[in-house]
């Protein structure tokens, strides 16, 4: 019998790509989609890009800010779904709300902030079991207990009208591979590479005969036009559409890629969920807890001490995890993944 399914989604952009495997797990037993993802809005084109979900219903509260008023509106006509189960992917009391307040019977999720009360199967999390955040979602579908296989990488699957439509817009073509550089970090400057490296990178990338691409929100122009403005004499050869696109529209671009180079990201994630060549540049945070999960992904970081640390901004100020890690090294990387 078919039974319909809320998944409370993250609201990071790469935390919601590592949750498609549990959405593949869901969806598996049934033959049309059955499974609804409460998701912020600025995440809503990366689960049109998944495969088996029914509907993105928009969650429109701001973290920190309770409105329960509007909290038992939504839940109101979640209710009306006759969602069996939910799935509640963050860990704050609040995510666990509105499926408690839609009367969902059965609500699962980690323990996270004292909710054992709105959660009907609330779990502790084994972090040394699990290190990684695609494993502690994907555990989730299966029943409390049980050993659980690593799970499937993320997929997404590009809107190629979109694509099409978005690089006549934009006067983009293939006809000599593009390289893409993701400059831009959402969680804070110590997940960026320096855009003087980022530049450097791209004239290797030029030098052989490819073209360069720089893509990101609006909130990264500033990296992109960092990275523009340390290219020098190059910088004409650099098209900077960071701006240009929604986020969906980005994700499509980057399926246009032969190589993509992106510090650790949503952008990263989807790279990597589309299967493009990927470099994933770490520093201040860690591929042991969410690593690019794709067979044409490479890791570039350097090992010290202090890394990673987590931190928003190097607190010993001087951010060598990622100053000291050379363009050279990540345009080797780069080169191994592309045809010779």
């Amino acid at each position: 019998m078919n039974e319909r399914i809320l998944v409370v989604a993250p609201s990071w952009v790469g935390d919601a790509i590592l949750a498609e495997p549990l959405i593949a797990l869901l969806r598996e037993p049934y033959a049309e989609p059955q499974l609804d993802v409460l998701a912020p809005p600025w995440c809503a084109p990366v689960y049109a890009r998944m495969r088996g979900i029914r509907r993105v219903v928009p969650n429109p509260f701001e973290h920190g800010r309770l409105e329960l008023r509007a909290r038992r509106r939504l839940a109101a006509e979640l209710r009306a779904q006759d969602y069996a189960r939910a799935f509640v992917l963050p860990n704050s009391w609040k995510s666990a709300l509105i499926p408690w307040l839609a009367r969902i019977p059965k609500r699962v999720g980690y323990v996270g902030e004292s909710r054992y009360g709105l959660l009907t199967d609330a779990r502790r999390l084994d972090r040394k079991a699990m290190p990684r955040l695609v494993q502690r979602f994907a555990a989730l579908a299966a029943t409390r207990g049980a050993i659980v296989a690593l799970p499937p990488a993320p997929v997404l699957v590009p809107d190629l009208a979109n694509r099409a439509a978005a690089m006549r817009a934009l006067h983009l073509n293939t006809r000599r591979p593009a390289a893409i550089l993701c400059p831009g970090a959402e969680f804070g400057p110590s997940k960026r590479w320096p855009p003087t490296h980022f530049a450097a990178l791209a004239r290797q990338f030029l030098e052989r005969g490819m073209q360069v691409w720089l893509v990101g929100s609006p909130n990264d122009k500033l990296a992109t036009n960092a990275v523009v403005g340390a290219a020098g004499e190059q910088a004409r050869e650099l098209r900077d559409l960071a701006g240009l696109t929604d986020l969906g529209t980005a994700i499509d671009l980057l399926s246009a890629g032969s190589v993509v180079a992106s510090n650790d990201s949503g952008l990263m994630h989807a790279a990597a969920a589309l299967g493009v060549p990927l470099v994933a540049i770490f520093g201040s945070s860690s591929p042991a807890y969410t690593p690019p999960l794709s067979d044409v992904a490479r890791v570039a970081r350097i090992d010290i001490a202090c890394s990673p640390c987590f931190r928003r901004e190097c607190p010993l100020g001087h951010h060598r995890c990622m100053r000291d890690l050379s363009a050279d090294h990540v345009y080797n990387l780069a080169q191994s993944l592309l045809p010779h």
